[in-house]
């Protein structure tokens, strides 16, 4: 797998990302391969969201449609579920890591997740948790940098490890499997800890396996999802859903204290129910899966192209020459060149074949 490793420290990939964005007409992308999260809202989940912008409704979740949710996505999950529709992957990421952790605990994560690198220590801030980076090959934590981890549970000078958290899909477009997922549960459970997943692109991931939502969370030892929908065709809507109950006793009040008890819950709770009516997520993720594939395949027998060994997702990480990079550039087609060199991919529920081929074209013509 070609690995995202920087040159420098992570703060240089990050301003090299926004600078690609600065430079990249203003922002304004021709084609969106920067991110999923640059699309608009999927014409569905607008549609929704205009019909429940009539007439008034009871404010903090005490409408209709947020009564609905619970049982909306026990139906997706197979099991009995609550759920805390929240306004970003952050704070959704956060709350749920607050209601596993506390001040005297550490929280095991990779050093390159989304949690540890990009959440500006949020998670930190809503637990008073410490963030243990562990390392692994792909962005996977491996069993046995949990495994040191745990080693310091009961050690009377060091924070006392109390959860895991996994990212789905990573943060390179790898997926975890559902036995991977199952062994570092596992051992993390024998060691009491709670297992949180950072679902942001969870739907990519439940595609790409081509299993049931049940199998790649509560099933394999997930006691909190991180429910990602902004980046799959929402216009802000993430959820915490809680499979372990044991978390339930202070989780409303740490909505609140987080910010995310919002008076207007019902346009959440509408995106969230469109989100997930007639697997709509699902097809939207299968779709942007699919976009990938298709654009690692016409870009595979390109010279000066380098890809990763395997298209697991909806993003990859690859390498052009520096022709290639500059009409990419100049076409308004580029994603996130990275300081390392590698620019990172993205296809979403929007992306068509035409945006493919114009991609591949232009760098084939480069």
């Amino acid at each position: 797998m070609l690995q995202r490793v920087a040159d420098g420290p992570i703060d240089n990939d990050l301003m090299s990302a926004q600078r690609i964005i600065k430079e990249n007409l203003n922002g304004e992308l021709m084609v969106g391969f920067v991110s999923d999260n640059v699309s608009a809202i999927h014409p569905r989940i607008m549609e929704a969201l205009q019909r429940e912008n009539e007439g008034v409704r009871m404010p903090y979740g005490n409408d209709g449609l947020s009564a609905q949710l619970n049982e909306r996505f026990s139906q997706v999950f197979e099991t009995p579920v609550d759920v805390i529709p929240c306004t970003t992957g952050t704070a959704a990421n956060s709350l749920a890591l607050s209601l596993m952790a506390g001040p005297i605990n550490s929280i095991g994560v990779h050093e390159r997740s989304h949690v540890y690198a990009d959440e500006c220590n949020a998670p930190e801030f809503y637990s008073g948790a410490r963030l243990a980076p562990l390392a692994g090959a792909d962005c996977k934590v491996e069993l046995a940098e949990l495994a040191e981890l745990t080693t310091l549970i009961g050690e009377a000078h060091s924070p006392q490890p109390a959860a895991l958290s996994l990212t789905q899909t990573t943060e390179v477009g790898t997926v975890y499997s559902i036995q991977e997922v199952q062994k570092l549960a596992e051992m993390a459970q024998v060691k009491k800890m709670f297992v949180h997943m950072d679902g942001a692109r969870f739907a990519n991931a439940v595609a790409a396996l081509d299993c049931s939502p049940a199998d790649i969370s509560w099933r394999a030892g997930i006691d909190a999802l991180s429910f990602g929908g902004t980046k799959n065709g929402c216009m802000a809507a993430e959820a915490v859903v809680i499979f372990n109950r044991k978390l339930l006793p202070t989780a409303a009040h740490r909505q609140k204290r987080a910010g995310q008890l919002l008076s207007k819950n019902r346009f959440m709770a509408a995106q969230l129910l469109a989100y997930t009516e007639d697997d709509l997520w699902l097809q939207t993720a299968r779709h942007a899966n699919a976009r990938m594939s298709e654009l690692a395949a016409g870009l595979a027998n390109i010279e000066g192209v380098q890809l990763p060994s395997e298209i697991a997702s909806n993003m990859m990480f690859a390498r052009f020459t520096e022709a290639q990079n500059r009409a990419l550039k100049n076409a308004g087609l580029a994603g996130y060149l990275f300081d390392s060199g590698e620019m990172r991919l993205v296809c979403s529920w929007a992306t068509s074949k035409e945006d493919v081929d114009q991609f591949i074209a232009c760098v084939s013509g480069a």
